[in-house]
């Protein structure tokens, strides 16, 4: 079992900055993958940004990408999503998550989910 909890996230104007953190605790060394997504109201929960928990390797989503960095601390055991540039379109609740199967964008491919945090990007 891998239990996830984000943190960070908050009101923000549009234009600025934001960081989230996810933690991880117990059987870490299992995961393959952990990603961000984001579910705003009305939508469906979509892939925002995933790294490779070993090697770091990053894979963002076309919306985000150049604005949101995805970065991990092993020793820490921790994923933050640095968000830079927000727009109000990026307001949501957004997740992380754990997978120790694959990497992927497929929520499907992931087993384990935080509670969420949310975003609200103001205009």
């Amino acid at each position: 079992q891998v239990q996830l909890v984000e943190s960070g996230g908050g009101l923000v104007q549009a234009g600025g900055s934001l960081r989230l953190s996810c933690t991880a605790s117990g059987r870490t060394f299992s995961s393959v993958a952990v990603g961000w997504f984001r579910q705003a109201p009305g939508k469906e929960r979509e892939f925002v940004a995933g790294i490779t928990w070993h090697y770091g390797g990053t894979y963002y989503a076309d919306s985000v990408k150049g604005r949101f960095t995805i970065s991990r601390d092993n020793a820490k055991n921790t994923v933050y999503l640095q968000m830079n540039s927000v727009k109000p379109e990026d307001t949501a609740v957004y997740y992380c998550a754990a997978s120790t199967r694959a990497v992927g964008r497929a929520a499907t491919a992931f087993d384990y989910w935080g509670q969420g945090t949310q975003v609200t990007v103001s205009s």
